[in-house]
């Protein structure tokens, strides 16, 4: 038996599911996964059956029930502590919590205005300046966190991990939308596509059924 099931939505469309399924493939756990298919008239029928807050993800193991994506981080690090989810260095282990936080809390100009679509692109989105605020100040951390933090490896705390996991749908939308970003961006950018598992995101992702109104 697996060990972990995630309830999840879309890889293609649901940027939360897909940050938790990139921490457990990072994790290197073994898992299976239950997707409730987004847009659909059954959809939060299927997630209230299925999630104890109505969305996704969640984490399930045993009988516990773990929502919320920084809740899903925590555990998967405390269960999987030679995965090396967050860095061992206490001080870039504060600085890379707090990265996700920042994530997890904010950044509604650019969420709100680019949903990600991995199998998408298009010219149609001109962000708001709260969003382009949003997509400067985003890169500045991205080219801090690896200035300060990163060492010899491409990611923003050397190898990858959650912080990574938690950025990483913003990159897929940077290229959907085809914003203009910096030099360190786009390597940064470049390392997050390499990863293995971001690349079965994206065949897996284009697999699914499509929302023909998320891809206008």
């Amino acid at each position: 038996m697996t060990e972990y099931r995630l309830i999840m939505g879309n890889k293609n469309y649901s940027s939360w599911s897909l940050r938790a399924w990139l921490m457990l493939k990072l994790a290197g756990a073994d898992f299976e996964e239950t997707t409730v298919l987004l847009g659909r008239p059954d959809s939060q029928a299927k997630l209230r059956q299925l999630s104890p807050t109505g969305l996704v993800p969640v984490l399930m193991h045993g009988g516990l029930a773990v929502p919320e994506s920084i809740a899903i981080a925590e555990y998967l690090a405390e269960r999987h502590p030679g995965a090396g989810l967050w860095p061992d260095d206490p001080r870039a282990r504060a600085h890379a919590r707090a990265v996700a936080a920042q994530m997890h809390a904010g950044f509604f100009g650019l969420r709100n205005e680019m949903p990600m679509n991995l199998t998408h692109r298009t010219d149609r989105i001109q962000p708001s300046d709260h969003a382009w605020e949003d997509i400067a100040r985003m890169q500045a951390l991205w080219r801090q966190c690896r200035r300060d933090f990163g060492g010899d490896g491409p990611f923003l705390f050397g190898r990858a991990g959650i912080a990574d996991a938690m950025y990483a749908p913003v990159a897929t939308r940077f290229r959907t939308y085809g914003i203009a970003v910096d030099d360190d961006t786009a390597d940064y950018m470049e390392a997050i596509f390499a990863l293995p598992a971001m690349r079965e995101a994206f065949i897996l992702a284009a697999q699914e059924p499509r929302i023909p109104e998320y891809d206008l």
